[in-house]
This record gives C-alpha cells, structure tokens and sequence, in this order.
C-alpha cells in the first residue's frame, strides 16, 4: 500500500473515532430567553465568556482592563530614558514627544519624585560649547515635561558636554549615541 492511501486510512479512521464520541455526548438545550435572571434582580447572558456577569459588572470589568492596558503602556514607554539630538540642535525629536509624555504623566502622578536630566554631547566643537550645548538639551527635556505635567521642584537639569561618551568611536554612528539626554529618576 502506497503512502497516499495508508494516509487517507488513517485520516478515515481518526474522523470514524472523533464523530463516534461526539454522537455520544448530549448536546446544549434550546433556550428561547436571551437572558438570565441572577439573585440580585440583574440579568446576565446565558451563555459566553463572561462567567455569568452583570452588564454593569463587565461594563466595570472592561474599564478596568483599558486602565490596566494604559498603565502597562505608560510604564513602557518611560523604559525609554535616552532621548537623542541632531547633531549641533537641542530640539526634541517628533519621535522623543510620546514617551516623554509618559514620563511627565508619571511625575504629574507622583509629586514626590524627581528626574535629573544629564545632557551630553558628542566630542566636535569646545569643551565650553558642548557644556551650554548639552545644557540647552537638558533644558529642551526638561520644557517639554514641564508643559506636559511636570512641576518645576521635580526637574533638575546637568551638562556633562562631550565627558563620558556612550560610543568612544569617531564615527557618525558613534556620535549620533553620543547627543543624548539621559533621565535618572531618583
């Protein structure tokens, strides 16, 4: 017998098997009603994943899982502490705008905490010239979060300049890693 055929056999035989169980077992009864009563007055469906809830209590339910679903986003997105410059600018990125958001909900939501923002630079140009360029980073950050929600008592802003590079290469790559504002919550 060639395989083609031992397979159809086999696939025959399985199908024989699995509706032969099913015939068995009794099936759903017909309910015409649409909802159940429950014991405190509410009606809840009969049937479905709902586990015999009220519409208020899965009402309450899903807005309690979008909550859930924002805060794990919210804590996703202020992963994010590196924010990083165009070379020779201090303006914050379009793509730096959500996460940062984040952070400043975060802080709006808990007065209590403070972030340092570090600023840094890539090595071209003066060690003066990156210390004001890293701090005029620093400072875009800490605008940014200010008008997003932030208090004023909970950012502080520090220029490093070009000191401890994140790429010690000299290439453009390795410079773009260096333009960066770091946040250190404390």
């Amino acid at each position: 017998m060639n395989m083609i055929g031992l397979r159809s056999i086999l696939l025959a035989s399985v199908a024989g098997v699995f509706l032969s169980a099913c015939a068995g077992q009794d099936q759903r009864p017909d309910f015409d009603a649409d909802t159940v009563g429950l014991e405190d007055g509410s009606e809840s469906t009969g049937f479905g994943s709902n586990g015999g809830l009220s519409e208020e209590q899965l009402a309450e339910q899903a807005r309690q899982q979008e909550k859930d679903a924002l805060t794990a986003e919210q804590d996703a997105l202020r992963d994010v502490r590196v924010f990083y410059f165009e070379f020779d600018k201090s303006l914050v990125e379009p793509a730096a705008q959500v996460p940062l958001k984040a952070h400043a909900t975060y802080l709006s939501k808990n007065p209590n905490t403070t972030v340092v923002l570090n600023g840094y630079t890539d090595e071209r140009g003066t060690k003066e010239y990156n210390l004001a360029l890293g701090e005029r980073r620093a400072k875009a950050i800490e605008r940014f979060l200010l008008v997003n929600g932030a208090s004023d008592s909970q950012v502080e802003t520090v220029s490093f300049g070009e000191e401890f590079p994140a790429n010690y290469g000299s290439s453009d790559e390795a410079y773009s890693k260096n333009r960066r504002v770091v946040l250190e919550y404390r």
